[in-house]
């Protein structure tokens, strides 16, 4: 197990409030959310409607303002879609791949479509490279009613009166080497449970909603990024993750049952991206213009889908 969890507690038994503090207390402030994140969101100022919707207010670790970007001149007539990045705040490429989705390409959807873009829902956990928020919750387990993430309580709010309005909905994440070396074995630590090795992907791949499968959405999205990154291969038993491949590139979740942010809404299209930025074969800047190739031909076919 790692050495960050390891002598946290005592094997076999749920972490209490006592080793949830001790692990805070080890968490190291590794980047700006204000230099990395804000700064890019207040240039875009001249260009988008930028909207603050919450604040994150952690004692001594200091205060996290939350922002939404907008499309200027906003019409109720036009389609809506929805694009969230860094729910989990140490996958890089979904924040900086959101923004510069926003950047590049977000202007050429005006007058077609409204675009709200979350860029970083977990501004502490950007920071500090972690999966987890200060709370040792993982925010995209706890986007359910009365949320004791107040990460994923900000963004409820935030979507609450689109909820059954959107066309579409891109959650943008990464799979790493850290999940197997790291997250997954705290996850077990902080439960009590053993920890059980599993495999990280090389590739990209998305995750489907059991409860809303849009199978040709997916694959317009997965034929788009094979032209900038590769895609995930199966593990030997069919499965990514754990999870069967029901096409190439792509498993199932039930969104709404596991509090997903990718079930925060009703709408028709969605999909949680997973870039694998430690891969030999890809760079930081393919990671984000996987996200981006994921964003725009996701939202392409779904204008050209929607009901």
């Amino acid at each position: 197990m790692n050495a960050s969890v390891e002598s946290i507690g005592s094997p076999g038994q749920p972490w209490g409030d006592g080793e949830k503090a001790q692990w805070r207390s080890r968490q190291r402030k590794q980047r700006s959310y204000t230099e990395e994140v804000v700064g890019k969101i207040d240039a875009l100022r001249d260009r988008f409607d930028i909207e603050q919707y919450g604040e994150l207010d952690y004692a001594a670790d200091g205060r996290f303002p939350l922002y939404a970007i907008r499309s200027r001149n906003w019409d109720d007539k036009l389609p809506t879609a929805l694009v969230t990045g860094g729910v989990h705040g140490y996958e890089t490429s979904g924040v900086q791949g959101a923004l510069q989705f926003v950047d590049r390409h977000a202007a050429d959807y005006a007058g077609r479509a409204n675009l709200l873009i979350a860029p970083c829902v977990s501004p502490w956990a950007y920071e500090r490279i972690q999966r987890w928020d200060p709370l040792a919750l993982d925010p995209n387990r706890n986007f359910t009613a009365d949320s004791p993430a107040p990460e994923s309580a900000a963004l409820i709010g935030l979507v609450a009166p689109l909820k059954d309005k959107l066309l579409m909905h891109i959650d943008l994440h990464e799979t790493t080497d850290s999940d197997e070396s790291e997250f997954r074995p705290a996850l077990a630590a902080r439960d009590g449970k053993p920890f059980v090795p599993g495999t990280i992907p090389d590739g990209f791949y998305l995750v489907d909603d059991s409860g809303n499968r849009q199978p040709d959405f997916q694959r317009a999205m997965i034929e788009a990024v094979a032209k900038v990154t590769h895609i995930a291969p199966a593990d030997p038993d069919g499965t990514i993750i754990g999870s069967p491949v029901v096409a190439h590139g792509v498993i199932e979740y039930d969104c709404k049952g596991l509090g997903l942010c990718a079930g925060v809404t009703n709408a028709r299209f969605v999909t949680t991206t997973e870039v694998y930025p430690d891969s030999p074969r890809a760079t930081p800047q393919q990671c984000n213009d996987a996200q981006v190739a994921a964003v725009t031909s996701g939202l392409d076919y779904a204008l050209a889908h929607q009901p």
